[in-house]
């Protein structure tokens, strides 16, 4: 996939987070990048064959203080190499990047690695159950 086709399908899913969410990304960047760095996978403790498809570099909203301000944008950065390397289709492409940024954007919220994947798996569960139809 070209990066410019990737870009496009990060720029699809930026749109899709809820305005009441995305209204209040400020000083954000969400920037592609071909692959994690290896420094950055050694101080992660992340070893092969794992690897990471996005990353949020900055200070979450809810350790921000009063006098926060005058900084660099926070970045959210999404890895194309290994969301690629992990989907067999363009659609596999979409909903990696979709769950990468939402999960990126959860940190920029504050919320923690445990919080996030708990609402993940509550995610994934109702979608493998939805309600029956009149529930």
């Amino acid at each position: 996939m070209t990066r410019a086709r990737f870009e496009q399908l990060v720029a699809e899913a930026i749109r899709t987070i809820p305005p009441r969410f995305r209204d209040e990304l400020t000083n954000i960047a969400v920037i592609v990048e071909d692959e994690p760095p290896d420094e950055l996978l050694d101080d992660m403790g992340i070893e092969p064959p794992d690897t990471l498809f996005g990353l949020y570099q900055g200070t979450p909203l809810t350790e921000r203080s009063w006098d926060y301000g005058n900084t660099l944008p926070d970045r959210i950065v999404l890895y194309q190499g290994p969301i690629e390397d992990s989907s067999e289709t363009e659609d596999d492409v979409v909903v990696a990047v979709g769950e990468t940024l939402i999960h990126e954007v959860g940190h920029y919220f504050g919320l923690s690695e445990e919080e996030l994947e708990d609402i993940e798996e509550r995610y994934w569960r109702a979608q493998e159950h939805p309600p029956e139809d009149g529930a």
